[in-house]
């Protein structure tokens, strides 16, 4: 059956949504947290370090002063390049079939990562993914010019429209309350997942939650035949999104995650 979207553009965060990098960043914080002198996290608490930029992370986490927080950063991300940037990462189970099958559908995707855009294209073409995204969008490599996640949603968003891209409707998929934030900020509308690492409060003022990829694809894929019976997104609430989202595109046109 065809497919159409109700968005003319999907974003995608990166750790936590699409990827799944949680043991290689178990294994470089506890070397690099042990090398500074403080104590790794446990697995469980992982979920305060993936998704925030990592430069806040070793701040707001340990008590690092910015100095000694941009040390730990390089010393991470010289652990990470040695480690080879895809190794133990996986995607989640159906995430890299709906991209492909996004872009089949002729949507453009792009993603809006706080993860340094290296390390994002190197993930992207490890899962042969970069074909199916029309703009690979990540923090800058020092991780303090473009970190914050509204920003990168607008840088996102500019490269999308610099490629002739119909940025009237976007859409940001996540799992991190930045990822709400950050998409409000630009007045993109987020589609919440819940298979990521974060709290359950953080999906407060998401367009949509889901569980699972399949609803997700409801959201994002809707047949000819059943367009009309997917009421998860609220058609109203979009059009005052898709609105907003127009306004802010013009404006981030200056503009130039995270995740770990």
């Amino acid at each position: 059956m065809p497919s159409r979207s109700p968005w003319t553009c999907v974003l995608w965060d990166v750790d936590g949504t699409i990827v799944d990098a949680s043991d290689g960043i178990l294994r470089r914080l506890t070397i690099a947290l042990e090398h500074f002198g403080k104590r790794p996290p446990t697995r469980a608490e992982l979920v305060h370090w993936i998704g925030p930029p990592m430069y806040d992370s070793f701040q707001v986490n340990v008590g690092m002063t910015p100095e000694q927080a941009s040390e730990a950063v390089a010393f991470y991300r010289g652990l990470n390049k040695i480690d080879g940037y895809a190794t133990g990462a996986k995607l989640f189970p159906g995430v890299g079939e709906l991209i492909t099958d996004v872009a089949a559908a002729g949507i453009p995707q792009a993603t809006a990562s706080s993860k340094p855009e290296v390390q994002v294209v190197a993930l992207m073409d490890h899962f042969d993914l970069s074909t199916s995204l029309t703009a690979i969008v990540g923090a800058t490599a020092d991780e303090r010019t473009l970190s914050a996640k509204s920003d990168i949603v607008a840088e996102a968003l500019r490269r999308l429209a610099a490629a002739g891209v119909d940025t009237s409707r976007p859409v940001l998929v996540g799992d991190r309350h930045h990822d709400v934030e950050g998409g409000a900020a630009q007045g993109v509308p987020v589609i919440f997942v819940r298979w990521g690492f974060s709290w359950p409060h953080e999906a407060e003022g998401a367009q949509a939650v889901v569980d699972d990829v399949d609803q997700l694809r409801e959201l994002l894929l809707v047949g000819e035949q059943t367009r009309a019976d997917t009421g998860a997104v609220d058609e109203h609430a979009r059009a005052e999104s898709a609105e907003t989202a127009g306004r802010a595109v013009g404006a981030s046109e200056p503009v130039g995650v995270a995740d770990a």
